[in-house]
Order: C-alpha cells, then sequence, then structure tokens
C-alpha cells in the first residue's frame, strides 16, 4: 500500500515539534540536574547571552559569515567550476592538474589557516583565502563528474549539428551537469563557515565568530560561545536551504525535484 505524502504543513511542523520538544528536554535536563552554566547552560541563558549581544553578534556575522565565509564561498565555487571546464577539454590539465587538486583537498586546515594568514594578513581576505581551499574540490570533482554525466548517443547528436565544443557545453553538458555542480555547492556551503571560523583561531581582528568563541572559552563566558554557535548553525543551515532553493528552480526538470 502506498504510503501518502505529508503536507507541506507536516513537513515544517514535525521537525518545528520535535525541535522544541529538544529544547524543553534540555532545558529540565540542565535544571533538574543543576548543572553549573561553565559545563552546560540552558537554552533560556543562551537566549538571554544572544538578546543581550546582538550588537556584538552582528558584528561578528558580519565579519566571519559574509565576509570570510560567503566570499570565500563564490570564489572558490567560480574557480572550481572554471578549472573543471579546463580539465574538461585540454587532457595534458586532466593528467597534470586533477593529481594536484587532489593533494590540495588533502591538505589540513590547521596547516593552511596560518600560512593564509601570513600571506594576506589577519583581516577577512585570510579567512576568504582558507574558504577557497576547502570549497574548491568538491565543486571541482562534482563539475568534472557531471560534465561526464550525459551519454554517447546525446554527444553524437550535438556532433551530428556541427556543434563546437562551448556551443555542446553551453546547451548540454553544463545543463546536463547542474544536479551534481548544486551538490557540490550544498557540500560546501557547511564547509565555508567551518573554514572561516577555524582559520580565525589562528590569527583576526577583535571580531568574528573563531576570535569571538576562543575568547569566551577563555573567561568561561559558555552562554556566549553558545551563543555563537546557534548563530553559526541557524547561517548554515539558510545558507544551505538557499543553495536547496536555487537548485530546484534551475533543475526542476530532473528526477530528483519532481513530486508525487
Amino acid at each position: 500500500m502506498r504510503q501518502r505524502a505529508p503536507t507541506r504543513f507536516e513537513r515544517i511542523a514535525w521537525p518545528l515539534g520535535f525541535g522544541i520538544f529538544v529544547l524543553l528536554a534540555w532545558e529540565a535536563f540542565v535544571r533538574g540536574l543543576d548543572i553549573p552554566p561553565a559545563i552546560l547552560p540552558a537554552p533560556s541563558a543562551i537566549w538571554a547571552a544572544i538578546a543581550r549581544s546582538t550588537d556584538i553578534l552582528w558584528v561578528d556575522w558580519v565579519q566571519t559569515a559574509l565576509k570570510g565565509a560567503v566570499s570565500g564561498l563564490i570564489i572558490g565555487s567560480l574557480a572550481g567550476v572554471a578549472v573543471a571546464i579546463a580539465i574538461d577539454k585540454v587532457d595534458f590539465l586532466r593528467r597534470g592538474l586533477l593529481p594536484v587538486a587532489n593533494f590540495v583537498a588533502a591538505l589540513p586546515v590547521v596547516g593552511v589557516a596560518p600560512i593564509m594568514v601570513m600571506w594576506f594578513g589577519f583581516d577577512w581576505q585570510s579567512k576568504a583565502a582558507v574558504v577557497v581551499v576547502m570549497v574548491f574540490f568538491p565543486i571541482l570533482v562534482n563539475t568534472l563528474a557531471g560534465l561526464e554525466a550525459t551519454d554517447r548517443m546525446q554527444r553524437d547528436l550535438m556532433r551530428t549539428y556541427s556543434a563546437s565544443y562551448t556551443q555542446s557545453l553551453l546547451k548540454l553538458r553544463l545543463p546536463a551537469a547542474m544536479p551534481f555542480i548544486f551538490n557540490g555547492l550544498k557540500i560546501a556551503t557547511t564547509l565555508a563557515l567551518i573554514g572561516a571560523i577555524v582559520a580565525e583561531y589562528f590569527g583576526s581582528p577583535t571580531k568574528g565568530m573563531g576570535f569571538r568563541i576562543s575568547t569566551e572559552v577563555g573567561r568561561l563566558g559558555i552562554d556566549m560561545v553558545w551563543a555563537e554557535i546557534v548563530v553559526s548553525a541557524v547561517t548554515g543551515t539558510a545558507l544551505y536551504g538557499l543553495v536547496a532553493l536555487i537548485e530546484r528552480g534551475v533543475t526542476f526538470w530532473h528526477p530528483s525535484q519532481r513530486r508525487g
């Protein structure tokens, strides 16, 4: 027997209700066992920290999420797609550049971050550079896989029409690659925020989520640390949702976007 598809209200109500249940259980757990705020603050204490520190959280969000993560994500994604097309076009690059890209993907962020700080300074530019390194490889690999997604009959048909490489790329192969590129973008959105925050541990002006978390941990301001974590999680979820929304509009023809 085929199950009924959930309505839009049910798709929102179930996760929202479960989230509220988790918060209530968390609050009861902390209050019931009298857990010190330095170990685990209650959700009400975290919300109070957010309410009294909105100006600080806004400055940190602009510095880390907007300047560091989003700018790095855009630059890294464009670079990944461009290099993937170059590798697809030139066989020499496929043989030489792809192994180098694999090597770059294996570099640890804790090793790359201090180098980028030395190269680009302590402000957001060095954080964006770390994000570029982190998101470049997922976009590159997914774009290359997408460019190979068309079958031989489709490519032969384009040759029959005397289509050039650029025409075949724009009219057939890039549209077919879009589901793969968006898969890479959804992975990259979470990596971007993590990379920007971790990079701030290795040098930052007196603002930013990573700077604030490291400072408040030293002062035992754990409620403020959780406030930064909440802002980071909400931002990451919003970025992921934005990419998924754009994907639905661009790849509406793909079977994964069809319902029913």
